[in-house]
């Protein structure tokens, strides 16, 4: 017995989603045939299907029926489109989102979290292809992944968006214009893309959640403005301000500087989610007072960064003693170890924060950054050294700086390959990795049995001296004098 594809997603959408009523049930097969195209499209068997397994089914229809290429973008700004059709406006979204909230925080993150996840805006199963473990190091476990959710975009792809012209709309990827746009060969469908509004500082706010999650329950903050990172008391605000907003989750910003900031310079935002990270399990190797702020619990951090931490109970206190930490680590400098604040006029300092509830305290993490280069460090003198950017050489971001490795998707073929050769089989090594792989050889026995863990745990320490290489004050009694110096100045 077959069913036509066409009807049975109308008719899904009516009893189960709910976005149309039955007396739309003409009109919503109508504007389905217009998308996938006016042909009778039956399927054997349909009782087990889900919503996502029939918009890919339809979409494969288009395909075959030449309503659209073949090609990926394609492909996904139809399945945007379909998935659209059971996905509720935004202003219905943002009003059972608040109605949810009075109920509690996480009812509300839970009820758009599982919006996302049905109209497959967050590509569940594709992140679920991503490697993921832990290896122990002397900073305790750190979360190594091997990125493979994002599709590489096929030949046919790439060329379309070489010859489309940019308009300037949407404005970058993490403008409120988004919200429903249908995509180009240079630009991701959003058809299905929703954002909740809030109020931070006066200002409009989004928050959404990233389609491709590095961790749980992975969202995002955007400025409804388009203007620059910045970290500064405003930013420190606002992060006190969402947490209070969402205390089962936590939000950081990355850094507002290049090299030692995430790959987004240009838009104000902040990432969160649910997700107890590494450095946020690391206890304090020293404690220290800040004599104006005494109610407020502040220590050096045992992490391979240079991390400040500060506990207390009033975020007001908090926001003010980071203030003053970011100003005295801007005009900070400490030519012994390297450290400049400014060059040539150029800032060179600045601060990765992170805000989170922990034990009914509040706690921000003042990671302190320095983004100069030289002739041996062209790429950053805190940045990862040539010797781990076979594994390592993007910027370290808020993510890889609570100890969460977020490693690209060519290791693993490129590891299957060091596997092969540490076992003396035939291989396609790659030169990079030819060093790594001869001193892995040297301080193991390498068997069948043994290889993939000893390759794993490699991983795991060279990410953990990647870590060391972004920290500004090293951890050996150089460094750590140093340290002590610039705590002296905070007082």
């Amino acid at each position: 017995m077959s069913e036509n594809l066409v009807t049975l997603f109308a008719d899904k959408i009516i009893m189960q989603q709910k976005t149309f009523y039955p007396l739309d049930r003409n009109y919503l097969i109508n504007k389905i045939y217009a998308l996938v195209g006016d042909y009778a499209i039956d399927y054997p068997t349909t009782k087990n299907l889900e919503m996502l397994d029939i918009v890919q089914l339809l979409v494969d229809n288009a395909v075959a029926n030449q309503q659209i290429a073949a090609d990926s973008n394609s492909r996904e700004i139809l399945a945007c489109q379909l998935t659209d059709l059971y996905t509720p406006a935004p202003s219905q979204i943002n009003q059972h989102f608040w109605n949810q909230y009075q109920l509690s925080p996480q009812a509300a993150t839970d009820y758009f979290y599982q919006i996302c996840e049905q109209n497959n805006y967050i590509k569940t199963k594709d992140n679920a292809k991503n490697i993921s473990y832990q290896t122990s190091t002397a900073y305790g476990d750190l979360e190594i992944t091997i990125n493979l959710a994002k599709p590489e975009k096929d030949p046919k792809a790439i060329a379309a968006a070489r010859l489309q012209k940019n308009n300037g709309y949407p404005a970058d990827k993490l403008s409120m214009e988004n919200e429903g746009y249908l995509g180009r060969a240079d630009f991701p469908a959003r058809t299905n893309h929703r954002i909740i509004r809030l109020t931070l500082g006066g200002e409009t706010w989004g928050f959404q959640y990233s389609p491709y999650a590095y961790f749980n329950e992975h969202c995002i903050f955007l400025s409804n403005q388009q203007r620059p990172m910045h970290i500064d008391s405003e930013t420190f605000t606002n992060l006190f301000e969402i947490v209070r907003l969402f205390p089962h989750y936590f939000v950081g910003s990355n850094a507002d500087l290049p090299i030692v900031g995430g790959s987004v310079l240009s838009h104000d935002h902040y990432q969160g989610g649910r997700h107890l990270f590494p450095m946020m399990k690391a206890p304090l190797k020293i404690s220290f007072q800040l004599k104006n702020h005494p109610h407020i619990i502040a220590g050096i951090v045992n992490w391979p960064m240079s991390v400040i931490r500060l506990a207390g109970n009033n975020p007001t206190d908090l926001i003010q003693a980071s203030q003053e930490i970011l100003t005295a680590w801007q005009h900070y400098s400490d030519e012994s170890v390297n450290v400049r604040a400014i060059v040539a006029d150029k800032q060179h300092h600045t601060i990765t924060p992170i805000v989170y509830r922990q034990n009914q305290q509040w706690i921000i993490d003042l990671v302190l950054r320095d983004n100069q280069t030289s002739q041996q460090y062209p790429d950053g003198i805190f940045h990862p050294h040539q010797d781990v950017q076979h594994i390592k050489k993007e910027n370290i971001g808020l993510i890889e700086v609570m100890g969460r490795a977020i490693l690209p998707g060519r290791l693993q073929q490129e590891l299957q390959e060091v596997k092969h050769y540490l076992l003396q089989e035939p291989n396609h090594i790659a030169d990079y990795h030819l060093t790594w792989a001869q001193s892995l050889q040297k301080s193991h026995t390498i068997n069948d049995s043994n290889v993939e863990q000893i390759i794993k745990d490699s991983i795991g320490q060279i990410f953990a001296r990647v870590l060391e290489d972004a920290g500004v004050f090293k951890n050996n009694p150089v460094g750590e004098e140093a340290f002590q110096r610039f705590l002296q100045v905070l007082n």
